[in-house]
Parts: structure tokens; C-alpha cells; sequence
């Protein structure tokens, strides 16, 4: 849905509010009231001259008309009807409610995205008591101390009469079991401890995405240190030493979430060191992001391009640039959204995007020009190529990854290949790879 047709709803709201009939405000418009219906119905665009008469009748500015709910407070809005649908949330009125409600819009939006996050800490913390190793070796401690003690008391409290050497014995296992017990409590009690009283309740993923989200992607300490390992022996320590800083000034909470920070931070140092900032941003415009000739230029393999392309900074020169990454199994490793562009992190998304399609043809790169659902729906030009991770060997099983970079200034023209977030909120009836049926019907 386009976010012209947003103005209708308005204008009509802001007629509302001054307490104008339809006929009143066509007629200081210059229009007729069923034209000005149509209008409120976003049954008809409008814009230019007849915009700034009906702002100017309505005495508001008219940039406060033409601009809409942005496209993601309404997604965001759809997925939450979809999350809940024996709400009964009217689907086919979310453009409506965002035009004319947008605090409350965005208010509904982020209680359901803290339902969904509460929920998946819910499924996460589930399957962490059901399948840990170090919670179920804590449990069976703890029941261990817990059947020797009980077992030895009972000896002790039974009716049998023990000599003194016996019951030393039994006392000294009972002190020694309780000591182990406590022992084994306590770090069962730590293990399960949540974070600090005010600290946000992150998975480690969702630590160092948020962390990622801050910066943007993009680390200057390592530019420089990256920088000046290519020009001295001893510089590689340095930027070595430069990873483990900016992991620890990260300041996240778990030892977890640091080590992925980590090994991010070293393919990062990696990455820069190979194709040094300044040169690679010259090179990207003058070949015109084009990822091939970069890797050509640069001598590196095609998905360490794509993550430098996504690492630029933030700069009017340079398009903006998404990027996601996957496992094997399809599990999202990275995720930077651009406008919008973004998947679920946790749940399944469409199929269809060049990021999973790949994954059946490791080495190969695929260019794909992808369009979301909708009239709404934005076009993207994607790039991506699956390619091995760690250690290649005959008696080693391979283990891919995928790479994609999202460009949000798609060229005009072609057949986009048809694409969606998830199947619960995509419209499509007819698309081969859909899990379930749409709550948008």
C-alpha cells in the first residue's frame, strides 16, 4: 500500500477534528463532496495544488497530509494481527488505523514486538532446561547429594542399633553429601540467575545484534588497526589486541554473547585488512557496487566482499546496503535491515529469498532482482553466493554459509523475482513455497 493512500485517512481525520462537514471542506477546497469522499477513501491520489488547498482549509502544513505511516509500523501492525488472530483485528484496515492513529498504531506495535521477544525468551529458556548439558549435570548433582543424604539418615534414624565407630561414619558422609549439596545448589542457583536488576533479558545473539544495530556495522577502531597491520609485521598484535578491547568495551553481559562478538569482530578485522577502507570505498562507486569486479580487484572471495559492502559507513555517496547471513540449516547468523528489507530472526522466513536458494548450489553467486508483496512492497537487488566455512577434508562433513547484500535502489525495469517475509503475512495465494495459509486471507 502506498503511503499516498494514506492521505485520505488524513485528510478525513484532520476534518474531523475541526469539526467540518464533507461539504464544507470541498467547498473552501474548490471540489465537489464526492470527489472529496473518494479522497478520504483513498480512492484517489492527490497531491500538488489540490493538496495545499485542502492543508491550507484545514490550516495544517501540508507535508503533515502527504506523509503517511511509514510502510514499516504498518508491517510490523500486520504481524502482530497475524501473531494474535482470534484477536479478530481488522487486516484490511491497518493502512486506515496508522493514518489516523499513529501513536497509538505504534504503541499496539511495540507491545506485540515485546510479546514476540518475550515469547521467544520463553521458547529459548524452555529448550535451555530441556536440552543443556550444564543444567542437567547441576540437576544431577544436587538430586545425587540430595538421595545420599536422605539414605543415610534413614540408616541412622532406623531402629537398628549402631556402634559408635558406624555412626561416625554415617555423620562424616551426611556433613560431606550437605557440603556437596550447598555446593551443587549454588551453582545451579547462579546458572539460572537472570541478568541485573534493570539489564535487558538478551539471549547472546540478540546481544551482539543490538550491539551491531549501534554501530551500524561498522567499527573504526579496527579500520585503523586493520590499516595498521598492512603496513607492519607487529601490527597484526595489535589489531589482535584491538578485537579483544572492543569486545570488552562492548560491555555485554554474558561470556557467550562476547565470544560471538568476537568472532565477528575478527572475520570484521579480516575483511578490512584485505580491502582497506579508503581504496575499497573508491573502487565500490567506480565499478558501481558491482561484487564480482570487487573480488577481482581486491583478490578476496565474494562473500567477504559482501560483508564489506555492508560495513561501509553511512555516507549520501553509497546506496544503502542490507545484509544477511546463514547457516546451513538456514539460521540467521547476521542480519542488517535497510528500509524496508529485514527477516525474522527467530521462526521461519520465506524461501524464496536468493539468501536460501543458494545454499543448494555452493560457489555459485546468484544476482537477483526480488520484490516484496503488495503495491507497498519495495524492489531489491540482491547478491549472494553460498560458500564453505572452517576446515575442508575428506573425513570432514562441509559446512556452508550464505551471504546476501540487499541494495534498496533497484533498478527500474526486469521481472522481479516475487518474494515475502514470512507466510503468515504474506498475501500471495498462489506461491508453491507457503507453509500456511495468510491471516490476511
Amino acid at each position: 500500500m502506498p503511503q499516498r493512500q494514506l492521505t485520505g485517512s488524513r485528510i478525513r481525520a484532520r476534518r474531523l477534528d475541526r469539526g467540518l462537514q464533507q461539504a464544507q471542506l470541498a467547498a473552501l477546497a474548490g471540489i465537489s463532496p464526492s470527489y472529496l469522499n473518494l479522497i478520504e477513501h483513498n480512492r484517489r491520489s492527490i497531491g500538488g495544488k489540490l493538496l495545499n488547498d485542502l492543508a491550507r482549509a484545514l490550516a495544517v502544513d501540508p507535508g503533515s497530509l502527504a506523509v503517511g505511516a511509514e510502510g514499516a509500523l504498518i508491517d510490523r501492525l500486520r504481524l502482530a494481527a497475524a501473531q494474535m488472530p482470534e484477536a479478530g483485528a481488522e487486516a484490511e484496515r491497518t493502512e486506515d488505523f496508522a493514518g489516523r492513529f499513529e501513536g497509538w498504531a505504534a504503541l499496539v506495535a511495540a507491545q506485540a514486538a515485546e510479546l514476540a521477544r518475550l515469547e521467544a525468551r520463553v521458547a529459548e529458556l524452555t529448550d535451555r532446561l530441556a536440552h543443556d548439558p550444564q543444567l542437567a549435570t547441576s540437576l544431577h548433582a544436587v538430586i545425587s547429594a540430595v538421595t545420599s543424604i536422605r539414605s543415610t539418615a534413614a540408616i541412622l534414624a532406623g531402629n537398628e542399633v549402631l556402634d559408635r565407630d558406624w555412626q561416625d561414619r554415617f555423620h562424616r558422609n551426611i556433613h560431606a553429601d550437605s557440603i556437596r549439596l550447598a555446593e551443587s545448589s549454588r551453582a545451579l542457583v547462579n546458572y539460572l540467575e537472570g541478568p541485573a536488576e534493570g539489564a535487558p533479558n538478551r539471549s547472546p545473539q540478540e546481544e551482539v545484534a543490538a550491539w551491531l544495530e549501534a554501530t551500524d556495522h561498522h567499527v573504526p577502531p579496527l579500520e585503523t588497526a586493520a590499516a595498521t597491520a598492512a603496513g607492519a609485521a607487529a601490527g597484526a598484535a595489535t589489531a589482535a589486541a584491538t578485537v579483544a578491547q572492543v569486545a570488552a568495551r562492548a560491555g555485554l553481559q554474558s561470556g557467550a554473547a562476547t565470544q560471538i562478538l568476537q568472532d565477528w569482530l575478527q572475520r570484521y578485522r579480516a575483511d578490512a585488512q584485505a580491502m582497506p577502507l579508503a581504496a575499497f570505498s573508491a573502487a565500490a562507486r567506480e565499478v558501481a557496487y558491482d561484487p564480482v569486479r570487487l573480488a577481482a580487484r581486491f583478490g578476496t572471495d565474494l562473500a567477504a566482499v559482501l560483508r564489506r559492502m555492508a560495513a561501509l559507513p553511512p555516507d549520501p555517496a553509497h546506496p544503502p546496503m542490507g545484509i544477511a547471513v546463514c547457516d546451513s540449516a538456514g539460521g540467521i547468523i547476521t542480519l542488517k535491515p535497510v528500509a524496508g528489507f529485514a527477516l525474522p530472526r527467530n521462526g521461519a522466513a520465506c524461501p524464496l529469498w536468493p539468501l536460501f536458494q543458494v545454499l543448494g548450489q555452493p560457489g555459485r553467486p546468484l544476482r537477483a532482482l526480488v520484490q516484496l508483496p503488495g503495491e507497498r512492497g519495495g524492489r531489491f537487488l540482491c547478491y549472494a553466493v553460498a560458500q564453505p566455512r572452517g576446515a575442508i577434508g575428506f573425513d570432514t562433513a562441509p559446512v556452508s554459509e550464505a551471504t546476501m547484500l540487499v541494495l534498496s535502489d533497484a533498478p527500474e525495469g526486469g521481472a522481479p523475482q516475487p518474494v515475502g517475509i514470512t507466510c503468515r503475512i504474506c498475501p500471495r495465494a498462489d506461491c508453491a513455497a507457503r507453509r500456511e495459509p495468510s491471516v490476511l486471507g
